[in-house]
Order: structure tokens, then sequence, then C-alpha cells
């Protein structure tokens, strides 16, 4: 894995040059920390774009009941939200789930580098792509099962760790409350409970003190419906 997760994750589309990744290097230092629980407001206008280099944060929504909807999980090289410009922002809040590290990338930089080199244009292609194809996997998931939307959870951040190299033997750290994972499928914490006891007794998978291990990672996946094609890595053939 590259020591930097945006190189590590653009490099998935392709090889980048030690130019390129001098060039994006450059422009993901100094990092800010964001406490755990703690939101950043996007406003508009904004001339930046947020970049997790550490931690789990993600987008939400919160309905009129005050309710919380997480609808996507940001993990380390991913940009808050790539393909929204300065003038159409996203209106998602985001949040740290846990502590954070953050880059606030400089949109005329990115833009700039795109245009000069071809392996960073083709990663931030693939990047915009991969995030489209999560936010419609998860449109799907919606339509299952609870146990297998949670199921499927997994198997997604399984992959998606193993492509930055931070989920060796099929098992990685989540540290995230079972809230935060009741609100990312659309379930209450008491039905959380439930169906993490059933996935634990199925011997599917394996979660304590917030570090998840798969047992079995093809026989979660036929359980869950999951097809890693969507997130257009080797792990998908």
């Amino acid at each position: 894995m590259a020591s930097n997760p945006l190189i590590g994750r653009l490099e998935h589309a392709g090889p980048l040059s030690q130019v390129e990744r001098n060039a994006l290097q450059e422009i993901t230092l100094n990092s800010r920390c964001i406490p755990s629980r703690e939101d950043i407001k996007i406003t508009k206008g904004i001339d930046t774009i947020p970049l997790v280099v550490s931690g789990i944060a993600c987008r939400y929504k919160l309905r009129p009941d005050g309710q919380r909807r997480i609808v996507h999980i940001l993990l380390p090289g991913d940009f808050y939200d790539l393909y929204s410009s300065c003038y159409y922002p996203s209106d998602w809040h985001f949040g740290a789930l846990t502590r954070c590290q953050i880059v606030d990338v400089q949109r005329q930089a990115l833009d700039e580098l795109a245009a000069k080199h071809i392996g960073i244009a083709r990663g931030l292609w693939w990047a915009t792509l991969v995030e489209l194809e999560i936010e419609r996997e998860w449109l799907v998931n919606d339509s299952r099962p609870a146990d297998k939307r949670l199921g499927h959870l997994f198997c997604e951040l399984l992959v998606r760790l193993q492509m930055i190299g931070l989920a060796p033997d099929n098992s990685y750290d989540l540290r995230l409350s079972q809230v935060d994972l009741a609100d990312a499928v659309a379930i209450s914490f008491v039905h959380m409970n439930r169906i993490m006891q059933s996935l634990r007794n199925s011997q599917l998978l394996q979660y304590q003190r917030g570090h998840i291990k798969i047992l079995n990672f093809e026989r979660l996946c036929d359980y869950s419906e999951f097809d890693p094609s969507f997130l257009h890595t080797s792990k998908s053939t």
C-alpha cells in the first residue's frame, strides 16, 4: 500500500508515475484532526474538497424527525464529494464517525493536476465512477432484508479497505457504534443487536471490540447478495 491513501486508491485505475505521485503528495499535506462525532460544515462556494487520510467519516442527512440516515461511509483516500462543484455543492452533512485526519485539497490545484497528468485524471475519473456506483448499490441494498443489508455493508468495507492495504486476512478495524451501523442500514439499534448476534451465530463473521473478521468471504457474499464488481477493482474478478 502507498503511504498516502489517495495515491493507493487512485492507482487501482492504473499506475501513476513518480512525478504524479509526488504531485498528489504535495497537495495532500497539512492535515487537521477532527475529533470523533464532530461535524464539518460544508458551505456554498467553498474552494476546497475535504479528503479523509485516516479514520472513518460519513455523509448523512437528518430527517424532519431528527433521525440520522448515513448514506455513504468515507474511508482513507476518499473525498467528501469529488463530483460536486464549488457553485453547486452537495447539501449532505459530513461527519467524523471516528477520529479523522482531514486534508482540505484545493479544487483548483486538483483540476490543474488532472489537466496536466493523464494518470491523475484517469484516477479521479475512476474514483468518481466508484463513488457513484457505491451510491447506486446502497439504493439496491435498501430493498434487501436487514441482515443481508448489514452483511453487504461489511463485505463492501472489507473490499474497499483491502484496496488500500488496511484489511489483512479478511479482517479490519471498524470502531463504529452499533448506532452508526443501524443508521447506515436504516434499522433500529435494538434490531441491530439481534442481527449482529445472528451473523455471529451463523459463523459468518466475528465482531469484538470494534474489530471485524469475516470468517468466509465467499459465503457471506452469497448470503448478502454481494458482488464486488461495482467497486471496479481486481477483487471483482
